[in-house]
C-alpha cells in the first residue's frame, strides 16, 4: 500500500509493535482484546460491547469485502449493530485496501476515518494473540504522531456512554416487552420485531418497574457489570414478581448480581463466532457467537438459581435460570450478527413464557 504512515501498538508490559496506519491517523488507548471470528467486522465494530477496546482480529486478511451501505428496518439499521463504530482502535495483519462485494459502499479504512478510529496493519496478530492468551487482556495504545496515556475503560461506566438518552417505542404486537438498553445490538431489536411484539426500549438506569409490560429483556453491553448499580436495583424489584425475564451477555451478569450472586473478569474473554456451549443436564451442544470479558460465578448463586449453559472450552457459566420462576439468561448471543443462529429459538422460548404468564400458567422449563 502506498503513502502509508508508520504507527506503533504499545502494550502495558512495554511491548512495542511497529505497523502501518489505516483509518484515522490518530492515537487512541484502551483494552487490547482479540476476536477469532473469520467474518463480520461491520457487525463487530458497531457492537457497543466493544466500547473502549482496541480490537485485534485474528483472521489474517481484513477489509477485502469493504463496508455495506446503510439500510433501515423499522427506523433501525438493517445492516449494523448500532449507529456508529464503538471500538477504540483496530489491529490486523493484512489490510486489503481494494475491496470487492456487491453490497460494498466504502472501504474499511474510509469507514474508520469517518469516526476518527485508528487502525494498524502489518502486525503479527498470531504472536499478539498468543501473548494476550498467556498474560490476559492488556491495556494498550495505538500511537501515531502524538502519544497518549494508557487508559483502563473498565474503570468507566461504559454502559452510561452507549445507552440511549430516552425511551423509544417499536412495533405494535400483542406482547409488550421492555428492553433495558445497556448497549444493545440492533439485531436483538430485529429478532423481537420479527416476532410481533411491542417493544419499549429504555435507558440503562430507567426505572422500568413503573411501566406496564408483559416481559422484561436485559441487553448486552460493555464493561464491568458492577458499574450498573441502578439497573441492578431495578432488576432486584422485578425479580420479586413473576413476569418473565430474559437476559443476554451483560444482561446475564446483571441478573446474576441482582439475584445475589457475583461476577468476575475472565483472563482474556470470549470473542468469537464458534464458542461451544452445553445445555446443563443434557448432551445438547450449540455453537454460539460471543463477546464478553466478564462472567457469573456460579458458586455464588443462591439455592433457587442454577447454571443453564456451560462453556465447553473453559467450563465457565454461559447462562443462568431460576428454578421456579420464568427468569433465564445466556452469556452468548442468540441473535448472532455475526455468527451462527443455532440458539435464536431462545427468543421464542421467552415469548412462550410470556404467553404462559399472561394465561396464568407460569411454570419452570
Amino acid at each position: 500500500m502506498e503513502n502509508t504512515k508508520p504507527v506503533k501498538l504499545i502494550l502495558e508490559d512495554g511491548t512495542e509493535i511497529q505497523g502501518q496506519s489505516f483509518g484515522a491517523f490518530t492515537s487512541a488507548a484502551g483494552e487490547v482484546v482479540f476476536s477469532t471470528a473469520m467474518t463480520g467486522y461491520p457487525e463487530n465494530l458497531t457492537d457497543p460491547s466493544f466500547a473502549g477496546q482496541i480490537l485485534v482480529l485474528t483472521y489474517p486478511m481484513v477489509g477485502n469485502y469493504g463496508v455495506p451501505g446503510e439500510e433501515l428496518y423499522e427506523s433501525i439499521s438493517k445492516i449494523f449493530e448500532s449507529d456508529k463504530i464503538h471500538i477504540a482502535g483496530l489491529v490486523v495483519n493484512y489490510y486489503s485496501e481494494e475491496h470487492s462485494h456487491w453490497a460494498a459502499a466504502k472501504s474499511l479504512g474510509d469507514w474508520l476515518k469517518e469516526y476518527n478510529i485508528p487502525g494498524i496493519f502489518g502486525v503479527d496478530t498470531r504472536m499478539l494473540t498468543k501473548k494476550l492468551r498467556e498474560k490476559g487482556a492488556m491495556l494498550g495504545k495505538i500511537v501515531a504522531e502524538t502519544d497518549v496515556p494508557l487508559h483502563d475503560p473498565n474503570l468507566d461506566n461504559l454502559v452510561a456512554q452507549v445507552s440511549p438518552p430516552g425511551v423509544q417505542h417499536y412495533g405494535s404486537g400483542q406482547h409488550k416487552i421492555v428492553l433495558v438498553d445497556c448497549g444493545t445490538k440492533t439485531n436483538i431489536i430485529r429478532c423481537f420485531l420479527e416476532r410481533d411484539v411491542e417493544l419499549i426500549r429504555v435507558p440503562w438506569d430507567y426505572d422500568f418497574t413503573t411501566l406496564d409490560y408483559d416481559g422484561l429483556f436485559l441487553s448486552n453491553g460493555p464493561g464491568d457489570p458492577k458499574m450498573c448499580e441502578a439497573t441492578i436495583q431495578n432488576l432486584q424489584k422485578a425479580l420479586q414478581q413473576d413476569k418473565p425475564i430474559f437476559g443476554i451477555c451483560l444482561g446475564s451478569q446483571l441478573m446474576g448480581l441482582a439475584c445475589g450472586g457475583d461476577t468476575f473478569k475472565l483472563k482474556y474473554g470470549h470473542r468469537s463466532h464458534n464458542q461451544p456451549v452445553k445445555l446443563t443436564g443434557t448432551q445438547h451442544c450449540y455453537i454460539t457467537s460471543q463477546n464478553h470479558g466478564f462472567a457469573v460465578d456460579t458458586a455464588t448463586l443462591p439455592a433457587e438459581w442454577t447454571m443453564l449453559f456451560e462453556n465447553l472450552n473453559d467450563g465457565t457459566c454461559e447462562g443462568i435460570k431460576h428454578k421456579t420462576k420464568p427468569f433465564f439468561s445466556t452469556q452468548f448471543h442468540p441473535e448472532a450478527a455475526g455468527g451462527p443462529q443455532d440458539t435464536e429459538f431462545l427468543f421464542d422460548d421467552f415469548l412462550q413464557a410470556v404467553v404462559e404468564y399472561k394465561n396464568g400458567q407460569v411454570q419452570t422449563k
